[in-house]
């Protein structure tokens, strides 16, 4: 049985020095930490009625509220994890979601869920105060209660922002701008795209921020430190609430989470704080926790207290490092052609056997072009595109589905993805951008829909029930370029990336073209040939010049493209 002692003071006289007062311990409290033992004080009615609600309200905010969660839980293969698989363990809808909001969305509609929840808390709260009146069972307090509760919620808030805090430990969630968005006027941004380039320039702070969330999570998981992880992790998630505000960055809700969970957890040490701060006065903080007086007790809570730091620390961590330095999530994972990579003046263009000179008003001529460090095209033209407010979030292992690099980016920016047939120097390039059918994936976890792109021959069904081939791409170049998932380094090797790439490989309407490449002057020119995406002929000339940028590149950039 734990003990709470009280704590007197004595003068001391120092002969002639100003005496001190100086703390002792003369004698324990009352030792009432069973259960069905008063504890003290007895709370008044409106604290009994307040904590049944909050009760109600932060269990069911805590709790996954979604079968397909437990479901995952059990199907994930646990010898070969991806780092994607412990994130979404600790970032899952909760609450009472009746009309299909989800703690993630987008909008203040995300909030509803928390509306639903509360009002259910009060009617469940309100009920259990009648039923305890009627059968003259009204317990004085219900501290063993109290500190379960927070049990409960400092390790939903701790597991969780650690899980959205080791995407920024290892700079993975707001990346590098690639060349691409760096060749983008900066009036063809959107507002949640220009903050989050404009902490991807500097990733050493994208990091800081990650040791700061992932620190707090780590300090909720003891109750020691409680205070120090609540006060982190208030301070860290309201300034991003209030970001999410103003840029309309999108994750408002789930940010505005933490802060309610931290908020509960740092109402006990208020008035403690005020009284100690601002009265001036001296403070003795007292803090119940439970004995464990049977070996079994003893145990359980020590393996699971274990497990939990073990799978979301040092675990977490080396998921985490393999994801960014093999498989980082927002861009492609796979090099591309090495000798092609850089930005091109279109130095002339063809289209259906006619020159077509240089205008920045004409819609089909390309304007510039870039291949990236990965298997990226990028060009301009003096056509809108379907502006996707996805920012390339959600959980593709495809890397065509990978799409932060042309998110909230307008201004006629085209961005195909390629498979090159290096035997016959053949690129098949599909158009990456789909608008808006892509637009709030991020907020789905892995049970989004990215559809598929044609990659292998995987049968598609019409209404009349027969199989349709996408043939697009000859079996002899197949067979050349060969397929994804092997790929990628073999220690970044996981079963849902496996997985993953098979089911969002089925075919998939999308813009094409079938280009030939032919490198010249030692590099510095490229002549692509082929049909665009109308079926028409074209023939681009490129060639490649060196473009300072006043931003100097990172030292800490996601992926191995060498």
């Amino acid at each position: 049985m734990s003990k709470l002692f009280k704590i007197t003071s004595e003068r001391v006289d120092l002969g002639g020095a100003p005496a001190l007062t100086i703390p002792s311990i003369t004698e324990p409290f009352p030792q009432h930490n069973e259960p069905n033992q008063p504890t003290g004080r007895e709370w008044p009615l409106w604290k009994k009625v307040a904590f049944r609600i909050a009760f109600v309200f932060f269990v069911a905010m805590s709790l996954p509220n979604s079968l397909d969660w437990y479901k995952e839980i059990v199907a994930f293969d646990w010898l070969h994890l991806h780092y994607r698989d412990l994130y979404d363990v600790a970032r899952f809808g909760s609450g009472l979601n009746f009309f299909g909001n989800r703690i993630f969305g987008s909008t203040l509609n995300g909030y509803a869920v928390w509306v639903i929840t509360f009002l259910f808390a009060v009617v469940v709260g309100l009920a259990w105060t009648g039923i305890a009146i009627l059968i003259k069972k009204d317990p004085k307090e219900y501290r063993l209660l109290y500190y379960w509760l927070r049990v409960i919620v400092r390790y939903r808030a701790g597991i969780g922002i650690i899980g959205f805090g080791f995407t920024k430990l290892t700079p993975t969630q707001l990346p590098y701008p690639s060349w691409g968005v760096l060749n983008t006027n900066f009036g063809d941004l959107t507002l949640q795209k220009i903050y989050w380039l404009s902490i991807g320039i500097v990733p050493w702070y994208e990091v800081f921020t990650g040791v700061v969330e992932v620190a707090a999570g780590a300090l909720l998981f003891f109750r020691a430190t409680t205070f120090w992880g609540a006060v982190l992790l208030f301070g860290a998630l309201a300034d991003i609430v209030y970001v999410n505000f103003s840029y309309d960055g999108g994750v408002h809700v789930y940010s505005s989470y933490f802060v309610l969970f931290s908020a509960f957890l740092l109402i006990d040490y208020i008035p403690k704080l005020y009284n100690l701060l601002i009265l001036e006065k001296p403070t003795i903080p007292t803090t119940y926790y439970p004995t464990f007086s049977e070996a079994w007790q003893r145990i359980t809570r020590i393996s699971l207290k274990t497990g939990t730091l073990i799978l979301f620390l040092p675990v977490f961590t080396y998921l985490s490092v393999i994801n960014f330095l093999y498989d980082p999530y927002k861009q492609p994972a796979l090099k591309g052609i090495p000798t092609l990579r850089g930005n091109y003046h279109v130095t002339e263009f063809r289209h259906k056997g006619q020159v077509i000179p240089f205008s920045p008003l004409d819609t089909l001529r390309w304007q510039q072009a870039t291949f990236e460090k990965w298997t990226t095209l990028t060009f301009k033209v003096n056509k809108p595109v379907d502006l996707d407010l996805s920012n390339g979030g959600g959980a593709p292992m495809r890397d065509i589905n990978r799409t932060f690099e042309l998110t909230g980016v307008a201004g006629g920016q085209r961005v195909f993805y390629y498979e090159a047939d290096t035997v016959h120097h053949v690129l098949y390039l599909q158009d990456k951008n789909r608008g808006n059918r892509q637009e709030g994936r991020e907020f789905l976890g892995n049970r989004t829909d990215f559809g598929g792109d044609g990659r292998t021959n995987a049968p598609a069904k019409k209404k009349s029930g027969q199989k349709k081939e996408d043939n697009w791409i000859p079996k002899e170049a197949l067979a050349i370029i060969g397929p994804e998932t092997p790929k990628i380094k073999p220690i970044a090797y996981s079963t849902r990336r496996v997985k993953g790439i098979e089911a969002e490989s089925r075919p998939a309407k999308r813009n094409r073209m079938i280009l030939n490449y032919e490198v010249q002057n030692g590099g510095n020119r490229v002549i692509l040939t082929g049909i665009d995406e109308h079926k028409d002929s074209i023939r681009v000339v490129l060639d490649r010049y060196e473009k300072k940028y006043a931003l100097s590149r990172s030292t800490l950039e996601a992926g191995k493209y060498n």
